[in-house]
């Protein structure tokens, strides 16, 4: 079992309640911040302390704890949001908490970036974490200076990257995949055999755990994936999978679909979707992360909840 006191901060939304699960199912005593006052699992305790687009006293919610997770930020919005907002809640005041950290004495501060802090290609060839980071957009750049801004501070730190993160309750184009998934009709996405990195949500938590452990390398940032990419056919074949029927995917190419998503002025979210972003979690799997999830199985799981809810 392990032991200390976790500052969880995000703890609310789509990924902060699987992680929270797993940190006091692993024996974690837990300390979670809130922007007001909720209600919190058993096991943990909460602390008030206000929204993040304002500095932050960090000192009572760190004390007597030995380590942090944070998960709190603003996320990936599109355009319309000023890239200073990003920066004030993505970068600066993760740099506060971590300098709060710091002088805390706490021992490891995991820090949830985002694999657009390195790249915000939809079609390219796999990403290699030794790689130039090459942020496209305000909140890759928000997420990467919150990374260098963690490595000029004598803290042991650790950045991860995820990739799509899927799981029940999950939003935007994964959703929309699995409400086509459970149409009682012929899809023509077969021909959609490009590779895409996904994660499930609980191999996203297990990679928060390793890396609270000694065994994982600190001071660096490390890809956050499922071991194998998918494509979007293998995608719906197995949401499909999961609700006991075929895949009923029907071989259109996919320059037909690009061309058809063009027209219709959607070429960007369709490459979202169906785009080639392969990120594979080298550096976890060398330090000795094991996956919780298989891809495809996590995905059958998740359609079959998704029809049962």
């Amino acid at each position: 079992m392990a032991e200390g006191r976790v500052l969880v901060t995000g703890a609310s939304g789509f990924v902060g309640p699987h992680v929270v699960a797993a940190l006091l199912q692993a024996g974690y005593r837990l300390r979670l911040a809130q922007r007001s006052r909720q209600p919190v699992p058993a096991g943990a305790e909460a602390i008030v302390t206000g929204d993040l687009s304002a500095p932050v006293d960090w000192r009572a919610a760190l004390e007597g704890v030995d380590h942090v997770v944070h998960m709190a930020g603003l996320a990936h919005a599109g355009p319309g949001l000023e890239e200073a907002l990003y920066r004030r809640i993505n970068t600066e005041a993760t740099l506060e908490l971590a300098r709060t950290a710091e002088a805390a004495g706490v021992r490891r501060f995991v820090y949830l970036s985002s694999i657009k802090a390195q790249t915000d290609a939809f079609d390219g060839p796999p990403l290699r974490e030794d790689m130039q980071p090459a942020p496209g957009d305000a909140y890759g750049r928000s997420k990467l200076a919150a990374e260098r801004g963690l490595a000029a501070l004598e803290l042991d730190w650790v950045a991860l990257r995820p990739v799509l993160i899927y799981g029940p309750g999950v939003k935007a184009n994964m959703a929309a995949l699995l409400k086509l998934a459970q149409l009682p009709v012929p899809l023509p996405f077969g021909g959609l055999k490009a590779p895409r990195s996904l994660l499930a949500v609980e191999n996203l938590a297990s990679a928060v755990l390793f890396a609270l452990t000694p065994a994982c390398p600190t001071r660096r940032a490390y890809a956050a994936a499922d071991p194998d990419p998918v494509s979007v056919a293998d995608m719906l074949a197995a949401m499909r999978a999961g609700l006991g029927r075929g895949p009923g995917l029907l071989p259109v190419p996919e320059a037909w679909l690009r061309r058809l998503a063009r027209l219709a002025g959607r070429e960007e979210t369709f490459l979202k979707l169906a785009g080639s972003l392969v990120a594979r979690p080298e550096r976890l799997l060398s330090a000795g992360w094991q996956p919780q999830a298989e891809t495809k199985s996590a995905l059958a799981r998740l359609a079959a909840a998704a029809r049962a809810g």
